[in-house]
Order: structure tokens, then sequence, then C-alpha cells
């Protein structure tokens, strides 16, 4: 159906936007990017909610996909990396993510539970399933190879390229005594 065909392509589309401003903002956290008009706990919330609403359109996403008959994508085939007949290694890609995801909201959902260090170093995954999205993204989106799919998934790797590359440069000078 080409209603599920949008519905997947248009949700992948989203999630990988608010997947990477989460990123941006997990960046941003650590560079004590605050001031009055947005106070640390601002960038916090802003950080969860985004999370969150990513999380809604990243199961949207799978399950279109798998609703979808076209590319015969199975539940199984959206958790286990690289088990698809359907461009394999892309949608495999994706289920790592998917799967680090998945991880990051259990831990996350555990945070009062265990260890701030071990929260902490588990919330890494986060900038491990970023790029697993955007290459899944790239390889699998029927029209990642040009236009404005390309331009968005371009400017969301400038991005976070940019902000990664100021906070290695900074974070060593911005740490709390």
């Amino acid at each position: 159906m080409i209603s599920l065909w949008y519905a997947a392509r248009g949700t992948g589309v989203v999630a990988l936007l608010l997947l990477t401003a989460t990123v941006l903002l997990g960046l941003l956290g650590p560079l004590r990017a605050a001031s009055q008009g947005w106070p640390r706990f601002v960038l916090g919330g802003l950080h969860r909610n985004l999370s969150l609403l990513a999380v809604a359109f990243v199961v949207v996403h799978v399950a279109s996909s798998v609703v979808d008959t076209y590319a015969g994508i199975g539940w199984w085939d959206a958790v286990v990396p690289f088990g698809s007949v359907y461009r394999p290694v892309w949608l495999g890609l994706g289920a790592v993510a998917f799967d680090l995801l998945l991880a990051l909201i259990v831990t996350s959902l555990l945070r009062t539970r265990i260890r701030y260090r071990w929260w902490r170093t588990l919330h890494w995954l986060g900038y491990v399933c970023w790029p697993f999205a955007v290459i899944h993204a790239w390889g699998t989106g029927t029209d990642s190879g040009g236009g404005w799919v390309l331009g968005l998934t371009i400017g969301c790797l400038t991005a976070v390229a940019a902000l990664a590359i100021t906070r290695v440069v900074l974070a060593p000078y911005r740490r709390m005594p």
C-alpha cells in the first residue's frame, strides 16, 4: 500500500531529524550551553522530550515498514540485524540502531535504580546509535540518493560533526570543579 510507504518514509525522515536534535542537545550538555533564557534544566528537558518523540516516530516507522508488504520485512528483521532478504546490510544497520535505541530506553527508565556511572556509560550508546541510523537511512531510503533527503542527511551529519568537534575542543576547559 502506498500510504504505508509514505508513513514509513515520512516517519523515518522525521525520526532522523529528531534523533539528530537529541544528539545535538546531548552534545551541548557538557559544554554548559545555557543562558538565563535557556537554563540547563530546560536543555535537559528538551533533550528528554525530543528523545521520547523520536522514539515514537521510530516505533511508527518500524511498524509501518513491517505492515507494508512490499519489502517483506518481518518483526524479527526489525530487531535481529542482517537477517532480512530485503537490503540486508542497510536494514541490518537499522536493526542495530533500533536495538541500541531499545538499550537506551531501558537504561533511561532504570536511571534511578542503577549507578549514575553505569547509566552515563550506557547512555553513550546514543553516539553509536545515531550513525547507524543515518547510514541505514542513506542506504535503505528510496529517495536518499539525491534531492532534499540527501540535503537533510548532509545537514544532520554536518551539524553533529561540527558540534562534536566543538565539544572535544571546548569540553576540557568547561568542566565543573
